[in-house]
């Protein structure tokens, strides 16, 4: 619960990747070297949004507990409580899920 004590500023999510998957469908199991990267996520908490031009806040897009799909490259790797959390801001968030 480190995402608790921690608040993106303006327009930054802090997103939570995924594990990668470790067992293919048939039941292979897969080195570290041969995961692909994980581009899923969960939303752990986002910041109040950004100021246009006008002083107008904008919200983000995304909301807490929300799973989103993320760029292969980028973001910016935080360390809270021994965990890995991404910051990304919200418009390099290319989706989000919805059930």
């Amino acid at each position: 619960m480190a995402f608790r004590r921690f608040l993106p500023m303006f327009d930054r999510v802090l997103v939570e990747r995924l594990a990668a998957e470790t067992v293919t469908k048939g039941g292979i199991m897969l080195p570290e070297k041969s995961q692909g990267k994980v581009l899923q996520a969960t939303v752990v908490a986002v910041g109040p949004g950004s100021v246009n031009q006008k002083g107008n806040v904008q919200p983000i897009s995304v909301k807490v507990g929300e799973k989103v799909l993320l760029p292969e490259y980028g973001g910016t790797k935080v360390i809270l409580d021994d965990k890995d959390y991404f910051l990304f801001r919200d418009a390099d968030i290319l989706g989000k899920y919805v059930d």
